[in-house]
């Protein structure tokens, strides 16, 4: 069983190859400042650093607005995604998308 010190030993080694690994500090602990920015760090994974958001495209909006549209859903409640795509593609953005 690792004593406690040596928890805190792997867990400070396991942080330094992260950052290096990300190419967020220099290599073989030689780092003049250890702190990161507060803005990059999420406290609900851990400390992990994170990623902006990736912009929905053209279809991605299409859908997330008209999925609830009744004429686009089964009585399950399932989507009619074939209707949907015939819908997108006479749209303006649908029409640039197949440029």
């Amino acid at each position: 069983m690792p004593t406690r010190n040596e928890r805190e030993y792997y867990s400070m080694g396991f942080q330094d190859g992260i950052r290096a690994g990300r190419g967020l500090g220099p290599q073989f602990g030689i780092e003049k400042d250890t702190t990161m920015p507060r803005e990059l760090l999420d406290p609900l994974r851990g400390g992990t650093i994170v990623k902006p958001k990736r912009k929905l495209s053209a279809w991605n909006k299409f859908v997330k607005a008209n999925s609830n549209k009744k004429i686009y859903k089964f009585a399950n409640g399932k989507l009619k995604l074939k209707k949907m795509g015939i819908a997108f593609r006479k749209t303006r953005a649908g029409k640039k998308s197949r440029r």
